[in-house]
């Protein structure tokens, strides 16, 4: 495929998280920056300011694993799908994308992801009256109790077929999974990378009437 690089030689790349589909960053490269990416199987991008190659994470050990790389149809731009090791902005962010300088109004989808980070946010940055904040500094042992509780929920409402309730029951279970997945500092992608080890449930069923 022929790319379209402008005058100084350069293709603007948006960086796009693999797992979540946040978008991390914006950045440029040449073509020895992409040849390295592809190589490499890690970001790679070229530094107007310095004027040199400079390798996402080489500094900081947030490397930014390369899934695919996609052009649009005029060829002069990318979009590339990554797994990170840590934050994407230098400021420590997950994302370099933070500062909203209009929201439309429209009702946003939510995230697991984004309960998450919530979750997170309550732990390093505690909140007076926040439930999360309080599980945290109770501790592991109030985190681990509270799960069970909601486990127990969960199947009283699952046996006695109320759907709605059972939704509610899974709904707050899920949310102490997560401040004790935080507490642990077990990353949703953690999940989700053991999960794609397993491939697909038949797969595992099969696997288990054999054994």
């Amino acid at each position: 495929m022929q790319l379209k690089f402008d005058a100084d030689g350069l293709i603007p790349a948006i960086i796009q998280d693999y797992y979540t589909k946040q978008v991390l960053t914006l950045a440029y490269m040449n073509r020895e920056s992409l040849s390295v990416s592809m190589k490499e199987g890690k970001t790679c991008f070229w530094s107007r300011s310095r004027k040199t190659l400079w390798r996402k994470g080489e500094t900081s050990g947030n490397y930014q694993h390369i899934v695919s790389i996609t052009a649009d149809c005029d060829r002069d731009a990318l979009v590339i799908e990554v797994v990170k090791d840590g934050p994407a902005c230098h400021l420590g962010t997950q994302s370099c994308f933070n500062d909203k300088i209009y929201d439309g109004g429209i009702r946003k989808d939510f995230s697991i992801d984004g309960l998450y980070e919530l979750i997170e946010g309550r732990k390093t940055d505690e909140k007076e009256g926040s439930y999360t904040s309080y599980l945290f500094e109770k501790g592991m042992d109030k985190i681990l109790k509270k799960v069970g509780e909601e486990s127990t929920e969960v199947v009283i409402a699952g046996k006695g077929g109320a759907k709605d309730e059972t939704i509610f029951e899974i709904s707050d279970l899920t949310y102490h999974v997560l401040v004790l997945m935080a507490e642990m500092g077990i990353s949703i992608n953690d999940v989700r990378d053991e999960l794609a080890k397993r491939h697909v449930i038949d797969h595992k069923v099969k696997q288990e009437k054999m054994q």
